[in-house]
């Protein structure tokens, strides 16, 4: 393809740029080759019927831009961030704060929060340190279903 057709980073930036701008609500950044990552997704979208959650990988444009609006690792993808009101939370923090905006019996697992977030975390750590083993993993991020592209913010860029 000609450069008119990929365009140039100068240009890939400010799209990225003006994504980062239209994003309304909480956007998760999750691992995009994890398969309990990605499972983890299918999951809220099933329990989030009103679509308040919207999902970048952590590998894409729009996550890595995330990453370092935030003063986050951009190598690191051990973690899902959660970002919503300007602030983003991690780990255990992140998963609990989104199960208590779901549909569902979801919303009575956040008084985990109580417990020692070092407790909470060490279990999610755990999973996280094994997550490819168990699951597995792709070679790159799978494309959404098209009924929930539109909740991808790199999908929004094409």
């Amino acid at each position: 393809m000609s450069d008119d057709a990929h365009g140039d980073g100068a240009d890939d930036a400010e799209a990225v740029s003006a994504r980062l701008e239209d994003i309304d609500g909480p956007i998760l950044l999750f691992d995009g080759v994890c398969n309990l990552c990605n499972g983890a997704v299918r999951f809220i979208v099933r329990f989030d019927a009103v679509g308040r959650f919207q999902f970048a990988p952590l590998q894409s444009d729009v996550g890595q831009a995330l990453l370092e609006r935030h003063g986050l690792s951009t190598d690191d993808f051990d973690s899902a961030v959660l970002i919503e009101d300007g602030e983003y939370t991690t780990k255990s923090t992140a998963a609990l704060r989104i199960a208590r905006r779901l549909d569902g019996p979801w919303p009575l697992l956040y008084p985990l929060i109580a417990l020692p977030e070092g407790v909470r975390d060490g279990a999610y750590d755990l999973v996280a340190e094994y997550r490819y083993r168990v699951f597995g993993k792709k070679d790159e991020c799978p494309v959404p279903d098209p009924e929930i592209r539109d909740r991808f913010a790199d999908q929004r860029l094409d």
